[in-house]
């Protein structure tokens, strides 16, 4: 562009490096200013073109009107930009330049030539020069330049469209069409070469007719050739040879599209015998692992019976002792399955239970008869993060940074709270009071009205996880776990801890507990807040911890990224675990 700095682009090209420096003054009105290839004249700069046709070389003769604008000029050839590319510097080359550098490094900055772009800007500057046509010009050996040649063509045009006088110029050199034996002529000259041109055949040369000679003769021939009384045969004869062709090629066509049908019918037999043989081999497979499952199905029905007798026998023996323990009776009694991605949350009321997923949905489920989807809830637009439940309503915090209240009776939608500029990460509901966690911010919501009564702030990352007593609320986030008063909603406490962000939190009756990104449950008295252990077992994130008071005890459960579950006895001493 004009805006271009001239001293970067002076310091890239030598003195008389550039293509004026072997012809006259550009101001010599006898020869313009020209961009060639021509017998003895040199080829671009840093060139590794192929020879290529006479015709494609003639297209390089450029002979400007007008001195083209230096900065139209590649500073690799020194020549007028031909195919300008923009490389990732920044500055603009001839793409053959480029494509055929020695070193290729730009000689400005000298960083590696890589193209980026067509420069389409400059390409239109160039299009826009005028230049002479190239049959209007001849080469100069003295000053091994093209110059123009005022008997020749006289036309001047932008180079963007030379090519379509070029194609039909007149001056163009052009062959006799009767003998390639004749002189070259100008295509002006055709009408009067052709009237005395003694190449000329006559029209039955195919059918061995040998006659040559002038125009003229040949009007006399054609009253004495043998074959023009037969031109009406002849021509019938070529027809049907034609037909004929076109009918044998098209009858190869087929054969050749036979024989392709054959060959894909062939490649399809070949593959359905070897599906055959796969599938034979796979129901082999198929009874020989039936069989071995209902061995495995016999050998677990007589261990369950087994199991079941001595699980009848401990309830009888808790039964004359005054006490059992449902734990030792916890089994997986099967799988649901209907969400489209991870579950990331769980709630229970009564005998069903509300699970939250990546698809946007909240699944009820039947526990105590059908063991089956009752209901699937929509409403959210992002990922269900959080459950929690207070009286007859369900609350759902999503990624959508919304909560939605739904009836559980219904399962319908009766609000939605604008709750967060960012996701709701967790929710708990206390004292009449709901509580969403999300980016440094905790708001605490009517759960009657679903007014915004406060927000609690101070947090210093991420609010991953709440738990609530009686009398306090507490909230995990980077390395801290923060008590807050139900009554006065002021932070009372900071609870440090050296595991990462905190990502789940349990109360015991005696004790909160705290699971970290770092694999470890943290242990502080309830009344005190006094730290009594740290629990090392997981090796990756505690995600969830789950409280259940049981006849032997209190036992805690937690769950972590390394698919497994932990539980332990809660002791109210000193060491709890």
């Amino acid at each position: 562009s004009d805006g271009e700095d001239d001293s970067a682009f002076d310091t890239a090209m030598p003195p008389k490096a550039n293509r004026f420096s072997q012809g006259p003054e550009v101001g010599d009105s006898s020869i313009g200013v020209g961009s060639f290839l021509s017998p003895g004249s040199p080829q671009r700069q840093n060139s590794n073109r192929s020879p290529r046709s006479v015709m494609e070389e003639e297209e390089e003769i450029l002979v400007f009107v007008e001195t083209p604008n230096k900065k139209l000029f590649c500073r690799l050839c020194n020549n007028v930009f031909r195919d300008p590319v923009i490389v990732s510097c920044g500055h603009t080359y001839c793409k053959s330049c480029v494509l055929s550098s020695i070193d290729g490094v730009c000689p400005v900055d000298e960083n590696k030539l890589m193209i980026m772009v067509a420069n389409i800007a400059v390409s239109e500057q160039i299009s826009e020069l005028v230049v002479y046509c190239k049959y209007g010009c001849r080469y100069d050996e003295a000053s091994s330049k093209f110059v123009v040649d005022p008997s020749r063509c006289p036309v001047t045009l932008r180079i963007g469209s030379r090519l379509e006088h070029e194609r039909d110029c007149d001056y163009m050199m052009i062959e006799c069409p009767n003998n390639a034996g004749c002189p070259m002529f100008l295509k002006k000259d055709l009408e009067d070469h052709l009237r005395s041109c003694s190449n000329v055949h006559c029209p039955y040369q195919k059918y061995s007719c040998d006659f040559i000679g002038t125009q003229d003769e040949l009007e006399d021939h054609l009253k004495v050739c043998r074959f023009e009384g037969m031109k009406d045969f002849l021509q019938r004869t070529d027809e049907r040879v034609t037909d004929l062709q076109m009918s044998l090629n098209q009858k190869g066509q087929e054969v050749e599209f036979l024989r392709s049908m054959l060959g894909r019918l062939s490649e399809r037999l070949e593959n359905l015998e070897k599906t055959v043989d796969m599938k034979l081999e796979l129901v082999d497979r198929n009874q020989n692992k039936i069989m071995d499952e209902i061995l495995n199905n016999q050998k677990d029905i007589s261990a369950m019976t087994e199991e079941m007798s001595n699980i009848n026998n401990r309830i009888n023996l808790g039964a004359t002792a005054g006490a059992y323990d449902p734990i030792s009776m916890f089994k997986c009694k099967g799988t649901w399955v209907g969400h489209m991605g991870p579950v990331w949350c769980l709630c229970a009321i009564g005998d069903f239970l509300f699970s939250g997923s990546t698809d946007k949905t909240i699944k009820v489920w039947d526990t105590s008869s059908s063991y089956k989807c009752v209901k699937t809830m929509e409403g959210h637009t992002g990922i269900v993060l959080a459950l929690c439940t207070y009286g007859h309503n369900l609350f759902s915090g999503s990624q959508d940074c919304t909560i939605i209240v739904w009836n559980v009776d219904t399962y319908e939608s009766t609000h939605v709270i604008k709750a967060h500029d960012n996701p709701v990460c967790t929710l708990v509901a206390a004292s009449n009071m709901l509580f969403s966690g999300s980016l440094k911010v905790i708001r605490v919501y009517d759960v009657h009205t679903f007014e915004l009564k406060k927000e609690l702030t101070g947090l210093n990352h991420w609010v991953r996880a709440l738990a609530a007593t009686s009398d306090y609320l507490f909230s995990g986030s980077y390395q801290t776990v923060k008590v807050w008063s139900l009554h006065t909603l002021e932070c009372v406490r900071d609870l440090e801890t050296s595991g990462g962000s905190v990502y789940s939190i349990a109360i015991t009756n005696h004790h909160v507990l705290c699971g970290t990104y770092e694999n470890c449950i943290h242990v502080w008295e309830l009344n005190t807040f006094q730290q009594l252990d740290t629990l090392m077992g997981h090796s990756g994130t505690v995600y969830a911890l789950a409280v259940l008071h049981t006849a032997s005890g209190t036992k805690v459960f937690s769950a972590s990224y390394d698919r497994s579950l932990r539980s332990g006895v809660v002791n109210s001493c000193a060491t709890p675990f």
